[in-house]
């Protein structure tokens, strides 16, 4: 239908995945959702991104393998978000939510076909109300390599203003 109606790519969310297997948002493994998206790759001719959420690990190196996977499965592109997991800390340290970030750059600048990295700022939707250092991790996503940016949450058009005149590249926006 969205092909029909001019869409030229696709991209899919984790939480309604999820919630299509009566699961909530974050616990579905990395084959569910990689074989989810072989089935949607399949089953159209636009390219296709897939919500990523946090790379099925904590490690940069789990998350390369996860972008590598995901263009196996034929992707051409994914998120990977700063969320932890972790309830009482649940942004990662901004050193080591970059480089996860950066794995994952290196992974998809490495993929023959290309494949669309978008880095996820969760700070905003993850009840921390802080844009400066959301604007920060976008800041440094870019730099080690995000083609597209996201920060979730964005309440305001002066906020969506402030983060796409902060940073150089694409920005994704959740309108609410």
């Amino acid at each position: 239908i969205l092909a029909a109606l001019g869409f030229e790519a696709l991209a899919t969310t984790s939480s309604g995945f999820a919630n299509a297997l009566g699961r909530v948002d974050g616990q579905v493994t990395r084959d569910e959702v990689l074989r989810h998206c072989a089935e949607l790759c399949g089953s159209v001719e636009l390219p296709v991104s897939a919500d990523l959420e946090r790379g099925f690990g904590h490690e940069p190196e789990v998350v390369a393998e996860t972008i590598r996977r995901a263009a196996a499965a034929g992707l051409a592109g994914g998120s990977i978000e700063d969320y932890s997991g972790d309830p009482a800390r649940p942004i990662y340290e901004l050193s080591h939510a970059v480089e996860r970030v950066h794995a994952a750059a290196e992974a998809a600048r490495a993929l023959p076909d290309g494949f669309v990295l978008t880095a996820r700022a969760e700070n905003l939707l993850r009840g921390v109300r802080d844009l400066d250092d959301t604007i920060r991790r976008l800041q440094a996503y870019e730099r080690v390599g995000a083609e597209v940016l996201f920060a979730p949450g964005l309440s305001t058009l002066d906020e969506v203003r402030l983060v796409t005149s902060a940073v150089g590249r694409p920005v994704n926006v959740l309108a609410s």
